[in-house]
């Protein structure tokens, strides 16, 4: 079954940006290569269940199991070693990504409280996008009475744009609510 989001990307959006950025070969045309999403588990170096219950939590979110990851250098302040698990992340393609683009911009931001957009400041100066988000509750299937911590979790948005403009048009043709930017200097 293939995403809705990933169908109006090929039939309108595609045709959108090309004429937009008048593109003369359509493999220049901004796509979505991957979306990252990981969490930063520096209380794991202490207590191992929590990197268990992380694990579960982004499991459930992203449908795919999360692949952990391990410092690469020793810090004494805190107490961490090389190769101690440190984080977690999950990698996604294709029709997963798309679904969970779709499921991200229609479901899952209008959930946060006052919601007013996302920052436009989550670009990277390549098209990629990285937006954090404050608590994993937010997603539907997380159940509040099942979770042992709020856990904060980003979520980087990998494009094959080479500017951040290019980046942003193709993020606002998929949904992408950024905040009105009335009054600032860009």
């Amino acid at each position: 079954m293939a995403s809705a989001l990933k169908e109006r990307y090929e039939k309108a959006i595609r045709e959108e940006l090309r004429k937009r950025f008048s593109y003369d070969n359509v493999m220049r045309i901004p796509k979505v290569e991957k979306i990252v999403v990981n969490i930063g588990m520096g209380e794991a170096i202490g207590n191992q269940k929590s990197m268990d219950a992380a694990a579960g939590d982004l499991a459930t979110i992203t449908g795919q199991r999360p692949v952990v990851t391990k410092s690469r250098r020793a810090i004494s302040n805190f107490r961490l070693r090389i190769g101690m698990p440190i984080g977690l992340k999950v990698t996604l393609r294709g029709e997963r990504m798309w679904s969970f683009m779709e499921k991200l911009v229609n479901v899952v931001l209008p959930r946060i409280r006052d919601f007013q957009g996302v920052s436009d400041r989550g670009f990277d100066g390549r098209g990629n996008y990285t937006l954090g988000l404050k608590e994993q509750l937010v997603f539907p299937e997380i159940e509040y009475d099942k979770i042992d911590r709020l856990r904060g979790l980003e979520i980087t948005i990998v494009t094959t744009a080479k500017t951040d403009e290019e980046g942003r048009a193709l993020l606002e043709a998929l949904g992408m609510p950024f905040r009105a930017s009335a009054g600032r200097a860009a």
